[in-house]
């Protein structure tokens, strides 16, 4: 892997960053058992070291966790990054539509000017500074207008809180929306072996306007890092343990996909779980994809992926071998 570092523009904004960038969830600590700062920290910071510049957070990782442990990682470096974060998922109102509880306190879908213009400056103070690179409403919200919405957005991106709009978990019908109503740069949506449906419902639409595409869960929650064995057990609030695509019968058919990807990744003097990365990023209409790490070693791990360039006949036999081996996976 002699490649320098994959980068591309998010959208028309002009803003250059990583193709590999890290996810922020798992740091978040919620739904995954808990965090540890100093690892988190040291994770953020060695994927920085290794040429990542993409670090996307949230709000909703942890209630503010995430975020403030973004910003800790990120003091005096801040420039050497390009920021997201998001917002849409609230708690200071019950606005909107409820969604789920967190610690027995509603948590509602809400994407109204008031909320997003709160959310914001919450984020910068977490965050550490005084601006976002990218600006990703989390989950949509039906109670809102589209149009309420991005003006919302572009009246931050006028002030230079915020330099570039994002939307994720969407449907075909409301990236129109978005881009009828103003800029929209980039959608972040789940993709990877295991979930592949945006490829006809959300891409074709992307590309016709001109719309990136950040791909969250590349690896699956750890699926397909080669790492996940069908004999690993999920305890406390690990998500993974009541996920049907974590069962021990998808668990062995993927340990036999990775049997099959091995020989490609050591042809490159790469990990399987890289060359699932490299394999994502050179998908037609996938821009970008968001790795998350717990710990350094990971981090840089997950980063050397930008430095992989995966043949095309390499790509044919992941392909041929993920249909064989994943066609009949348990959702």
């Amino acid at each position: 892997m002699s490649h320098d570092m994959l980068t591309r523009e998010i959208g028309t904004s002009g803003i250059e960053a990583s193709a590999i960038g890290l996810g922020t969830w798992a740091i978040g600590g919620w739904m995954w058992g808990g965090t540890d700062e100093a690892k988190s920290i040291a994770a953020i910071q060695a994927s920085v070291d290794a040429g990542v510049t993409l670090i996307d957070t949230a709000p909703a990782y942890g209630q503010g966790v995430a975020e403030d442990i973004v910003g800790k990682a990120l003091k005096g470096r801040r420039d050497q990054v390009v920021l997201a974060t998001k917002c849409g998922l609230v708690w200071h109102t019950q606005k909107g539509s409820h969604f789920f509880d967190y610690d027995g306190r509603p948590v509602h879908r809400y994407l109204g000017k008031d909320a997003i213009i709160h959310e914001v400056e919450q984020s910068l103070t977490r965050l550490g500074t005084d601006y976002i690179d990218h600006y990703i409403t989390h989950w949509q919200d039906t109670t809102t207008p589209v149009a309420e919405t991005m003006e919302a957005l572009e009246t931050l991106k006028q002030q230079g809180k915020i330099r570039s709009i994002g939307a994720s978990n969407t449907s075909a019908d409301d990236i129109r929306a978005y881009v009828a109503a103003g800029q929209l740069d980039a959608i972040q949506e789940e993709y990877s072996m295991v979930k592949r449906d945006i490829e006809s419902s959300l891409l074709p639409v992307c590309r016709e306007n001109g719309v990136s595409v950040l791909s969250y869960s590349s690896l699956a929650l750890g699926l397909l890092t080669g790492k996940v064995g069908p004999d690993r057990v999920f305890t406390g609030d690990d998500q993974r343990k009541d996920n049907p695509r974590f069962s021990q019968g998808n668990r062995e058919k993927v340990a036999e996909l990775m049997k099959t990807i091995t020989p490609i990744a050591e042809a490159h003097g790469a990990t399987p779980a890289q060359t699932v990365i490299a394999w994502t990023v050179q998908q037609p209409g996938i821009t970008f994809s968001l790795c998350g790490a717990r710990d350094a070693t990971q981090a840089a791990e997950n980063a050397r992926a930008g430095q992989l360039r995966l043949s095309a006949e390499d790509i044919a036999t992941i392909d041929q071998q993920a249909k064989h081996h994943l066609s009949d996976l348990d959702a």
